[in-house]
C-alpha cells in the first residue's frame, strides 16, 4: 500500500483517536466527531473499486489501516466498514455511508432475527449478516440491543419480517473467515501496542536506583514479549495476502491462531511487568489488553483455527505440516 496512505491514516488517528477519546466513546459519548473525521478522510473506501468513488486497493495494500485499528484501540468499527463496503461494491450494489459490522444470522421462532456477539456493534449504523448462505444488509436502528462482554459488543435482534425486507449482497461472501483476517490483524497492532508501552514503562520505572528493565527477570519476560508481537504481526500480514477481496482460508487460519496464541500470552505477561497499575481504569494498558481478550475469541479462538489448520494436514494425500507451512508462507517471486 502506499505508504503516504498509511501514514495518513497513522497521523490521522493520533490526533483524533487519543487514550482519552477512546475511553469516553467506550462510556458512552458520541463517536461522531471521530466516525466524520474518518469519512472525510475516505479510509473507509479503500476496498471500494475507483470506479464507485474509492481506491481500489487489495487486502493486502489496506493490512496497515488494520493494524493501525489496532494499534491505537480504534473505538469505531473502521475496519469492518472498509471490509464490508469492499464487498458491496464489488457485489454491484451501491456502498451506503455509515459504519458497517458483521454479523451471523439465526431466525427466531417468532419470525426475528438474532445476531449474538457483534463485535462493535454499539457503534453500527447497519451489521452485514451471513444466514443460510445468503448475505444482507440490515440497518442497526430498528435492532434491540444488548451490551455483549465488552462494553462496544452487543446482541442484537431484529423484528419479524426484518431479514426478509434486508438489502441483499449477491455472491458467496465468507465472513467468517474476512473476520478472522481483520481480528488477526487488528491483534498484530495491539500486541505491538502493549509491547512498546510495556518497554517504555520498564526503561522508565525505577526499583532499587535502576530501571527494572535492567533486571533479567524482566529482560526475560520482554524477549517473549517481543518473540510474541512480531511472529504475530508476520502471521498477520500473510493472513491478508490477497490480490482481490477474497484470503486463503488457510493463510487465514494461521493468522488467527497465531495471533490468537499472542494474546494471551502477552497480555499476561505485560501486566506482570506493570504490577497492578496496569489493572486500573486510569493506566492505558488495559485499553489495549481489553482488546487483546476480546479479538482472541472474535472468529474463532486459536483452538478454533488450529483445527482448520490440522484437518488441512490430515488431507494431504503426502507431506509433512511443515510442507504445509511452507506452501502457505512462500512470497511469490
Amino acid at each position: 500500500m502506499d505508504a503516504l496512505f498509511s501514514d495518513a491514516v497513522r497521523q490521522l488517528l493520533t490526533d483524533a483517536c487519543s487514550p482519552a477519546v477512546v475511553r469516553a466513546i467506550e462510556a458512552g459519548a458520541s463517536s461522531a466527531t471521530l466516525w466524520q473525521a474518518l469519512e472525510d478522510a475516505g479510509f473507509c473506501d479503500a476496498l471500494v473499486p475507483e470506479a464507485a468513488g474509492g481506491a481500489g486497493l487489495s487486502l493486502a495494500e489496506v493490512y496497515p489501516i488494520l493494524e493501525l485499528c489496532g494499534h491505537h484501540a480504534v473505538p469505531v468499527p473502521l475496519g469492518e466498514t472498509l471490509l464490508a463496503r469492499g464487498l458491496i461494491a464489488n457485489a454491484g450494489v451501491a456502498v451506503p455511508q455509515g459504519s458497517i459490522v458483521f454479523g451471523e444470522g439465526r431466525l427466531q421462532a417468532d419470525g426475528g432475527l438474532r445476531c449474538a456477539q457483534v463485535r462493535c456493534g454499539a457503534q453500527a449504523d447497519a451489521v452485514l449478516v451471513a444466514l443460510q448462505g445468503e448475505t444482507r444488509l440490515l440497518p442497526a436502528a430498528p435492532a434491540h440491543r444488548d451490551i455483549a462482554g465488552f462494553c462496544l459488543d452487543v446482541h442484537m435482534v431484529w423484528p419479524a419480517g426484518a431479514w426478509d425486507s434486508a438489502l441483499p449482497v449477491p455472491g458467496t461472501h465468507d465472513l467468517h473467515t474476512l473476520q478472522a483476517a481483520l481480528y488477526a490483524a487488528q491483534l498484530a497492532g495491539a500486541l505491538m501496542a502493549v509491547f512498546s508501552r510495556t518497554l517504555q514503562y520498564a526503561n522508565e520505572r525505577q526499583q532499587f536506583g535502576k530501571p527494572i528493565g535492567k533486571f533479567q527477570a524482566i529482560q526475560h519476560q520482554l524477549s517473549v514479549v517481543s518473540e510474541h508481537a512480531f511472529a504475530a504481526r508476520m502471521a498477520a500480514m500473510l493472513g491478508l495476502r490477497a490480490d482481490g477481496l477474497v484470503p486463503d482460508r488457510l493463510r487465514v487460519a494461521m493468522a488467527k491462531a497465531r495471533t490468537s496464541e499472542a494474546a494471551l500470552e502477552v497480555a499476561g505477561l505485560s501486566h506482570s511487568i506493570h504490577g497492578a497499575i496496569g489493572f486500573t481504569v486510569e493506566f492505558d494498558l488495559q485499553l489495549f489488553t481489553r482488546r487483546l481478550h476480546a479479538w482472541r475469541q472474535a472468529a474463532g479462538s486459536e483452538s478454533y483455527w488450529h483445527d482448520v489448520m490440522g484437518r488441512a494436514v490430515l488431507d494431504r494425500p503426502d507431506g509433512l505440516s511443515l510442507d504445509l507451512v511452507r506452501t502457505l508462507t512462500d512470497t511469490p517471486a
